[in-house]
This record gives C-alpha cells, structure tokens and sequence, in this order.
C-alpha cells in the first residue's frame, strides 16, 4: 500500500499554500497527446492527468488515472518515481474509467491490477466510483474535506467542491489547484447530470474556493482553453462564472 501517512485536518480559513520546493514532482501530462495517443476517446475528451510525488523518496500518486495506464506507469517509471495510490476528483468514467456512451475506458480498476494502490476518494462520491467502476469499497479510501494525503514530505489538502458531481473534490498542493471538473479556465463543470447540483455549483465555487489564494494556479480536468493552465487571479478576472454575483443569478443560467 505505499508509506502514505493520511491526517486529518480542520479545513484551514485560507487556502493558500506554500509555492513548490524542490522536492515537489509534478506533471500535467494530456491524454491523447502524453499518452494513450492512439486513443480517439482520449483525444476527443482530452482530459489532463496529473503526476505529483516527492522526488527524494520517488513516491507518487496519478491523479484521475484513465485511457493508458500502463503508459502513466511508464511515465513514472522513466522519471524514477513509482505510484503508491491514485486520487480521484470524481466518478465520471473519463476520469476514473468505466463505460461512456458504448465506450469503455481503462481506468482506476485496471491501475489496481497493476499496481494495488489505495484509491483517495471523496466519502459522497465512493459509492458512484463502485457503481462506474466495478472496484470493491475496500480499494477505496473515504475522505472528508480539509483531509490532508501525505506523499513522501509532500501534502496534498483535499476540498471537497460538489456541484458538478455529490463528491467532487479539488487538490491543493504547494501552490497549485488541480479542480478536475469543478472550475476550468473558462466555465465550469456541468450541473444537469445525475447527481449534479447547481446550488451546490455555486457555493463550491463562491465560498469554498474563495478561499484560494490569487496567486494559486489552477490546474484544470480538461484542455478546453488556449492555456493549460492560470492563477487564479487571471481565472477569476476572465472565467465568465464569477460574474454571476448572487445565488439568483447563478441559478438564473445553471438552475435548468
């Protein structure tokens, strides 16, 4: 199961963090383009995955490992880094695997064959990424927000961010934000699907992540902007969400 050593923490009054040491290992690697590149779902989804590790100890973890995960391995491997767990910002299939729209992508069950790592969840979201999966609960570990998982001497602070999913949650790591679907660059994750909640959406976005120093940089689930990635500084000038000032404006375009 890898050294983890997972805390649990009072989620702190302001999200900033540490800028990135030496030892932080990081990559943003594009599915279909990284990796997986002979994958016309990966290239059409073009989802981000992340590698984040201690580079003394050579510990990492992938975070929504899905498409080619024997090429993430491999990735891992060249850098001198192994994976001792996965962290999953939600259950949809192109960031965990599973079945979508008569495509099956590999995903988190075939990493536990690989590798048998523990899989960082958020609690609400456990029971979606068993149904989407195929995973037993006992691969899974349930966190709650403000949780912090260890790698090496690296800490990563999970919020839990619902809106886009019951269970969705963002990574904050020495100065980093990885949001997986819950804020992009442009726009935001979607709230009309199952087990979606545009209210939630809001409060997620105004209150949780207003928390989040303007200096972070936010790391996005998807390629969907020219840039991979910005501060969130510039996110919150440009990204078109945070004009919406009022819960009754926001549900005015989100609400359905």
């Amino acid at each position: 199961m890898g050294t983890y050593s997972v805390g649990v923490t009072d989620a702190p009054n302001d999200l900033a963090a540490p800028m990135g040491s030496d030892r932080l290992y990081f990559r943003q690697l594009l599915a279909g383009r990284d990796f997986a590149v002979d994958d016309q779902v990966a290239r059409q989804m073009v989802n981000f995955v992340y590698l984040v590790g201690d580079r003394e100890t050579g510990e990492a973890v992938i975070i929504d490992p899905a498409y080619g995960i024997d090429d993430l391995m491999g990735i891992l491997a060249a850098d001198d880094m192994r994976c001792v767990g996965a962290l999953a910002t939600h259950f949809h299939p192109d960031h965990v695997g599973g079945d979508m729209m008569g495509w099956s992508i590999e995903g988190i069950s075939r990493l536990i064959e690989t590798a048998q790592v523990p899989i960082h969840v958020q609690a609400d979201e456990a029971p979606w990424i068993e149904g989407s999966t195929g995973v037993g609960a006992s691969d899974l570990v349930a966190h709650s927000g403000g949780d912090i998982v260890q790698v090496g001497s690296i800490p990563i602070t999970l919020v839990h961010t619902p809106g886009h999913t019951p269970g969705s949650q963002c990574f904050l790591v020495e100065g980093k934000l990885i949001a997986g679907d819950t804020l992009f660059l442009d726009g935001c994750g979607r709230t009309d699907f199952p087990g979606s909640d545009p209210a939630a959406m809001y409060e997620s976005l105004m209150t949780r992540l207003a928390r989040v120093s303007d200096d972070t940089v936010l790391y996005p689930g998807h390629f969907y902007s020219p840039e991979p990635s910005a501060t969130m500084a510039h996110t919150r000038a440009t990204n078109y969400v945070f004009r919406l000032k009022t819960p009754e404006q926001w549900m005015t375009m989100f609400g359905g």
